[in-house]
């Protein structure tokens, strides 16, 4: 009754007032500040760069690319997104600060051994895993406009003569704890190449460049990968056995790329873990994240490549395996996969040299050539796996049953080098 009673007192106002009251109500009601209410932002307006990618120029491992990705440069020391799926498709929590223990070679190491504070995220017998169910977080399929040919390897230079890969250790001093660690090895077992010509095993490169189609990759190990668009041939060579590992280097752009547990399926490729290097730079990868290596350092620069041999000079330290390691690592390594004190066992990154004392005279020429190097540059030891095994590419001019002769070096030609302050220049 009270509305209607409301209605009918209308009809009893002039015409005139009634209509000032319609225009009244009818006009829009004004902002407080005089202006138009502002249009909400839009949720996908501001876009977010992958972290842990290396900025070009940076010295910070870790540090994130503000902007484009350079078209010259993928990637070169750390991942570069959180969770997808690491070869394995599980996902890995986000990496956090790893506190660091006294250097098993010595306490005033600039990089001193690290323990993480979580299980290893890299193992080198893991099976290649099936496809993620995540979405690969970059699709790139076809190759960039302006590919031109791909120039030969010798275009790029591994790293900077400054990098410690490339610098001799003859002259530094043997580490206080050698004979410990020598002995942790195994100071009676023979030095073994793990490459040949028979059967063709060892690890592989895949020379590519910019005309080489990408591929996406989804990981295992997902929040310790690169991801980047991946150099993979319609025929890659692949490392034999569970540890699949995959070598492109892309000499247009001299960029490395590696793989590990890597493998194809009906949804794509998977891996445990990729890493992306720039050939032109020192920088490392973030610390405690894996590489395609589970000391988190590069493989390809540690081969053993039969052009060098064939030249006469390997300058580079060589890498190498150890039966079992501690649950840390020094520099130049930023990851660990082992499990015990660094004070009984090595870490990943120990530095070792053959002694200048053993005479290598009696070994064949592709031999000496290999020992040459073990004496000036050394090996870094780089995965879990038998004692004193080097890492090569498989070659059809190597000589076998000249290998065979390595067989007489044993642990105990070997010592453990200080590498206190020894980092890349």
């Amino acid at each position: 009754m009270r509305n209607r009673g409301t209605r009918l007192a209308l009809l009893g106002l002039p015409l005139v007032a009634i209509l000032a009251i319609v225009v009244v109500l009818a006009s829009p009601r004004p902002v407080a500040d005089g202006t138009a209410a502002a249009t909400p932002a839009d949720p996908g307006g501001s876009s977010s760069v992958p972290r842990g990618i290396i900025a070009v120029g940076s010295t910070t491992p870790g540090e994130p690319t503000r902007g484009a990705e350079p078209t010259s440069f993928a990637p070169s020391s750390g991942p570069t997104t959180g969770p997808t799926a690491d070869a394995s498709g599980g996902q890995s929590p986000t990496p956090t600060t790893i506190p660091s223990t006294s250097n098993p070679t010595t306490a005033s190491s600039p990089d001193p051994t690290v323990a993480p504070s979580r299980a290893p995220t890299a193992a080198p017998t893991v099976a290649p895993i099936p496809a993620s169910t995540a979405p690969p977080t970059t699709t790139p399929t076809t190759p960039p406009a302006t590919a031109g040919p791909i120039p030969p390897l010798s275009a790029c230079s591994i790293f900077p003569s400054s990098n410690v890969w490339n610098r001799r250790v003859d002259s530094l001093p043997v580490a206080a704890n050698s004979a410990t660690m020598i002995s942790a090895i195994g100071l009676n077992a023979s030095l073994h190449p793990d490459f040949s010509d028979a059967g063709g095993y060892g690890i592989p490169l895949n020379v590519v460049g910019a005309s080489t189609p990408r591929s996406a990759v989804s990981f295992q190990y997902d929040d310790e990968s690169d991801h980047v668009g991946y150099p993979i041939p319609a025929s890659p060579n692949i490392e034999g056995g569970t540890d699949r590992h995959l070598l492109m280097i892309d000499t247009n752009a001299c960029v490395l790329y590696e793989l590990f547990a890597a493998a194809q399926g009906s949804g794509g490729w998977t891996a445990g873990s990729g890493a992306v290097w720039n050939l032109g730079s020192n920088d490392l990868r973030t610390a405690g994240w894996t590489s395609a290596d589970a000391a988190g350092l590069p493989m390809f620069p540690g081969l053993v490549r039969y052009s060098e041999v064939a030249a006469g000079v390997i300058a580079h330290a060589v890498r190498f395996t150890a039966p079992q390691t501690c649950e840390g690592y020094v520099y130049p390594a930023r990851h660990q996969a082992g499990d015990g004190s660094c004070d009984a066992l090595p870490p990943m990154g120990l530095r070792v040299r053959l002694k200048a004392s053993v005479d290598i005279s009696g070994f064949g020429p592709q031999s000496q050539v290999i020992l040459t190097a073990l004496k000036q540059y050394g090996m870094l030891l780089a995965d879990n796996g038998s004692p004193w095994y080097i890492t090569g590419a498989p070659d059809g001019s190597w000589d076998d049953d000249e290998f065979h002769d390595l067989g007489e070096i044993s642990g105990s030609d070997f010592e453990v080098v200080d590498t206190t302050g020894f980092v890349n220049g």
